[in-house]
Order: C-alpha cells, then sequence, then structure tokens
C-alpha cells in the first residue's frame, strides 16, 4: 500500500519509465540546455576556425554586457541566469521522490556535509590548476581563443552577478550531466564506463568554441568527476568544485590580467 502524497509534495513519476520514454526524455532535457550548447560550440569553432582572424587573436567573452544602460544589464544578467536554471529544475522534478529524502538518489540526503565540501575543494587543486596551464599552453600554441571570463563593465553589482553566474554553470552542468545522466543512462543498460565517456565527451563539445585544448581539458575533467561519482554517489562535491573553480575565474581574471598582462590580457 502506497503513502498517500502529502500536500505540496511534488508528484512522483514513475520509476521505470520505458525506453522509449527515457530516450525522448533525455533527449528534450538536452536540448533545453548543454545539447544545444554544444551543437552551438560545434558551430562556432567552423566559424572561428574559417575566419580570417587567427583563433589565437580571438575573444571569448563568458559573461558579456547585455545592455549599454546599467539598470536594464542587470535585469538581463539576472533574468538570463534564472532561466537557464531550468533545465536544472526539470531534471530536479524529473528525479524527485516522494519520501525524503527527495533528491538522495543524488546523494543530496543533507548529511556528511562538511566532508562533502572538503571533497570538493581538493577537486579544485586537482582540476584547476592544471586547467590553467593547459589554457596557457594553448595560448601560446596558437590553438585557444583568449577567454574573457569578467565580460560586464565594472558596477557595483558586477561581483555578485559573476557569483550567481558561477553557480549557474555549476548547477546547470552536475545536475544534468552527472545527476540526471548517470541515473537515466543507468536505466537505459549503458554500463558504468559507457557513461562516464559518453558525459565526459558532451561536457568537452560545448568547450569547443574555445578551441581544441579546451575540448580535452574538459574532457579528462569530466572522466575524472564521472569515475569519482560512479564511485561515491555524491553531487555536492562536484558542484562545490565547479562552483569555485568558475568563480575564481570570472572574479579574479581581471586581477590576473593586471598581474600577468603578457599571459591574461587580451588581443589589442
Amino acid at each position: 500500500m502506497t503513502r498517500p502524497q502529502a500536500s505540496g509534495d511534488l508528484p512522483e513519476l514513475s520509476p521505470t519509465p520505458s525506453r522509449a520514454r527515457l530516450r525522448w526524455e533525455i533527449s528534450i532535457v538536452l536540448a533545453l540546455g548543454l545539447g544545444q550548447s554544444a551543437v552551438y560550440a560545434i558551430v562556432q569553432l567552423a566559424y572561428r576556425l574559417t575566419d580570417e582572424i587567427p583563433i589565437a587573436d580571438q575573444v571569448a567573452k563568458l559573461n558579456p554586457s547585455r545592455s549599454d544602460r546599467e539598470i536594464f544589464d542587470l535585469i538581463y544578467q539576472v533574468l538570463a541566469i534564472g532561466f537557464s536554471l531550468v533545465p536544472v529544475l526539470l531534471v530536479c522534478f524529473l528525479l524527485w521522490q516522494s519520501r525524503r529524502p527527495h533528491l538522495g538518489r543524488l546523494g543530496l540526503d543533507g548529511t556528511r556535509t562538511g566532508r562533502d565540501i572538503g571533497r570538493g575543494i581538493l577537486l579544485v587543486l586537482a582540476i584547476g590548476v592544471p586547467g590553467i596551464g593547459l589554457y596557457l599552453a594553448g595560448r601560446a600554441l596558437g590553438m585557444t581563443v583568449a577567454i574573457d571570463p569578467a565580460g560586464i563593465d565594472a558596477y557595483w553589482w558586477t561581483v555578485p552577478v559573476l557569483l550567481l553566474a558561477a553557480a549557474r554553470a555549476a548547477l546547470q552542468e552536475e545536475f544534468v550531466l552527472l545527476g540526471y545522466l548517470f541515473t537515466r543512462l543507468k536505466q537505459l543498460g549503458w554500463g558504468p564506463w559507457s557513461i562516464i565517456i559518453g558525459t565526459s565527451v558532451l561536457r568537452a563539445s560545448y568547450h569547443l568554441y574555445q578551441g581544441y585544448p579546451a575540448f580535452f581539458g574538459n574532457l579528462a575533467m569530466g572522466l575524472l568527476f564521472g569515475w569519482l561519482y560512479q564511485r561515491s554517489g555524491r553531487l555536492m562535491p562536484f558542484l562545490v568544485a565547479h562552483f569555485l573553480i568558475d568563480a575564481a575565474a570570472f572574479v579574479g581574471y581581471p586581477w590576473a590580467a593586471a598581474m600577468w598582462p603578457d599571459l591574461f590580457g587580451l588581443p589589442g
């Protein structure tokens, strides 16, 4: 006998949908966010490689200004971040369990929070430092565009919005790639390494607009994240690590560019 659904509970979807329904569901979730980004990144890479300007002299702005009027720039920034989190809400809805913890299948159960945060910080050291080295190597070889992580004009709200953008990236990518796809692909009968490699290739693909080195760097990150998530089943460390890496890049970039203009400065 099933427990009556409490008022305010989200309706729990069938835990074992058909294989055809799962494939359609995955396609829709990806088309709303990361899959769409991967397609655009591939097209953008083709554009960059066929442009008369060498790729090393091109710039990719990750958080560009959206209006020349400050108040509307702020409004557009917040709206863009909010709407880009809709796929996260969707996968939470799809994986929601009426019994507590509601997202327990992702390891989000409110236990071992301190340990999860500590593991996330260790992941920053494992991923962040090699990532900077790969970016600089790509720039030196002329294979990577110059990344401007903090493209927003300097206002009083710039840093909070950049931190929100870092949180958005962490939530969107890790909830969908690790939490959702690992669950659904396992239900489709994929093996552990097929899931790890498949999600890592997707992660790398939507970074192709930055150049080939970014693809291989994010592929390595995806393989490490996927392997560790397969072993632990806990999403929090990867949310923490991704947020800290992006927050450091978004907020710390102007300081790094001022300190080492030859390394981090943008092309003239």
